[in-house]
């Protein structure tokens, strides 16, 4: 058997293929263009997505199976007949309706979509988008009202134009605030609350099973892209964790079928996966939205110009001199939830290098994950070791850090891939594979070598509580 991986992701599209004998080789790669209107929003050109997507399929030649993987939240809305969108793809990042979520919270909605989508009210899910669609395309009311609108994540979209199977995966659909989570369908109350109508949504079905077919190739497996890393990593069991360290960082742990209960860490629960005509598998999810994208920042500042030059520093942690980051230039995520939050530098001198404040920046993306972390382990229990991938996991300064910071092993994949890797894996299984090729073996373990006191994790906390107020000043 061999399968293609399509990894849809926040700045470009991947493909990779797998077969039996566990050969996973890259295919194609593009990047694309990212929208910002004006401050706080950001956009994707659909279409643009759909073509890459398309020449990805293209340039695969014979395939057994296909799977794609998604950006999440990101959604689209189009025409049923045309196939055409009515607007840009609304981005996960995009914060454009923290006043309608605000003022949902003020309102006491929280504890419902809570209650029933595991989620807080925020601009980083799906539904709140979809109202300002609403409200905001003339273009979209015209087609609800002649019964040919669709609103989707981005997922649907792509599968709507490729196979012609409206359709999404539990997965994605839990990341959107419309679905209950313990009847995995589209809820009433939560689809009321946000004023999206249900008829415009699409199948929410299991994430591998049949989702269509392009040329001679089945889709048989569709997916959140955390979810897919964690499947990539060979996370299966209950405690079995890892980190994504992309755009964004995502932590996902396994917690096992039973659908986790509301906490006070700010994770998130949400589903791991469903396997055609199994029970879902839950997890606890905690993001932080800055992670890769306040690497890139930095060096678009110029306190960098070459990633080799951030491998390693060779003074003591930028932390125990004092000099923080809290990398909230997004807000802050998983466990505060704070869009207000900004980024925040503390520490600052006129010895103050280039260096130290980009060594800051590694420190305090490490320092977010970390809270994450905390925040799981206050409810899960303690893991012995955490896996890691993505661009941030091949920086030997910033895998250590993390180990210190975590005081714990840290793995680092054996693919920069997992998005894909899992993706193909749990296409192959929707494709009838009964035996999966081996996962590759760890790239480098690093193990606490001096662990992160908590007093300068104290002191961590305490710009966190800065850059939360600032706005307020």
């Amino acid at each position: 058997m061999k399968v293609l991986a399509i990894d849809q992701g926040t700045t470009g599209t991947k493909g990779f293929s797998l077969d039996a004998d566990g050969n996973f080789t890259k295919i194609a790669s593009y990047e694309h263009k990212q929208i910002y209107p004006q401050a706080g929003w950001v956009e994707h050109d659909a279409e643009e997505l759909l073509g890459q997507i398309s020449k990805t399929i293209k340039k695969a030649g014979r395939v057994d199976a296909i799977g794609i993987a998604n950006q999440g939240e990101t959604l689209v809305a189009w025409d049923r007949e045309t196939g055409k969108p009515v607007y840009n793809a609304i981005v996960w990042q995009d914060d454009r309706t923290k006043g309608m979520t605000e003022d949902l919270k003020a309102r006491g909605a929280e504890s419902l979509t809570q209650a029933k989508a595991g989620l807080p009210l925020d601009p980083y899910f799906s539904a709140s988008k979809f109202r300002w669609i609403l409200d905001h395309v003339p273009e979209a009311r015209i087609l609800l009202s002649a019964g040919r609108l669709r609103l989707g994540t981005s997922d649907s979209y792509f599968l709507d134009r490729l196979t012609g199977t409206f359709a999404t995966d539990v997965t994605t659909a839990s990341r959107t605030s419309l679905m209950s989570l313990d009847a995995l369908q589209w809820d009433e109350e939560l689809c009321a609350l946000f004023g999206v109508p249900m008829e415009c949504l699409p199948e929410i079905r299991a994430t591998n099973g049949h989702f269509g077919t392009i040329g001679k190739a089945q889709v048989t497996a569709n997916l959140v892209d955390q979810q897919a890393a964690l499947f990539g990593h060979g996370c299966m069991m209950p405690g079995d964790a890892k980190i994504t360290f992309g755009t964004g960082a995502f932590a996902l742990a396994l917690v096992g079928h039973a659908r986790p209960q509301q906490n006070e860490q700010g994770l998130l629960p949400t589903v791991a996966w469903q396997m055609a005509g199994q029970p879902p598998l839950f997890a606890m999810d905690g993001g932080v939205y800055n992670a890769a994208s306040a690497v890139n920042w930095a060096k678009g500042l110029g306190l960098f110009s070459d990633y080799a030059e951030i491998n390693a520093f060779g003074a003591q942690s930028a932390l125990a001199r004092g000099i923080v980051f809290v990398p909230a230039l997004s807000g802050l995520a998983c466990p505060h939830w704070d869009r207000a939050a900004s980024g925040l530098w503390l520490g600052l001198g006129l010895d103050t290098t280039k260096q130290d404040m980009m060594q800051a920046v590694l420190e305090g993306v490490a320092l977010r994950a970390q809270e994450v972390v905390r925040a799981i382990d206050r409810l899960a229990g303690k893991g012995n070791f955490i896996s890691i991938d993505g661009g941030l996991s091949s920086n030997p300064y910033f895998g250590q850090f993390l180990a210190n910071a975590l005081n714990r092993q840290v793995s680092v994949a054996g693919s920069a891939d997992l998005t894909a890797l899992g993706t193909a894996r749990m296409a192959m299984l929707g494709a009838g594979a009964r035996t999966l090729p081996p996962l590759p073996a760890p790239k480098h373990s690093f193990e606490p070598r001096e662990p992160v006191s908590a007093k300068l994790l104290s002191r961590f906390d305490i710009a966190v509580i800065r850059s939360k107020g600032w706005k307020n000043f």
